[in-house]
């Protein structure tokens, strides 16, 4: 069950999600993502350089194992946080022996289904 809660959501290919979880980097990074965090935050976290941890972000967050949300702030310096946006990953094969990847995301309240439009319209712009 894959969440698309506006449509830009896709499921990544078995080797997005293989490759990404392969890196001894993104999993340090999952592991620590207890709760929704910055990248300097997890910088300290991890002990990963911030120039990695970025890099890092995007993978995860380009094959949608992390969710990116927008922080708004009174002073106008809006950050990043970053939270894991699965429970499970199940990859089997199909009827062709060609891999499939079924992921499953925890159940969204309002409020974060807001910041994730938010989120959407501040990419655009």
């Amino acid at each position: 069950m894959v969440r698309d809660p506006i449509g830009s959501e896709s499921t990544p290919s078995a080797a997005e999600i293989c490759s990404a979880l392969d890196d001894p980097d993104c999993r340090e990074i999952i592991r620590n993502l207890e709760e929704p965090m910055t990248a300097s935050e997890l910088t300290n976290q991890c002990e990963i350089p911030q120039s990695t941890l970025y890099r890092k972000l995007e993978v995860l967050t380009d094959s949608t194992l992390l969710e990116e949300t927008t922080e708004i702030r009174r002073d106008g310096h809006h950050a990043s946080k970053y939270a894991v946006a699965f429970d499970e990953i199940s990859i089997g094969l199909d009827d062709d022996q060609s891999l499939t990847v079924q992921i499953d995301r925890p159940a969204r309240t309002a409020d974060e289904r807001l910041a994730e439009l938010w989120s959407e319209v501040r990419k655009e712009t």
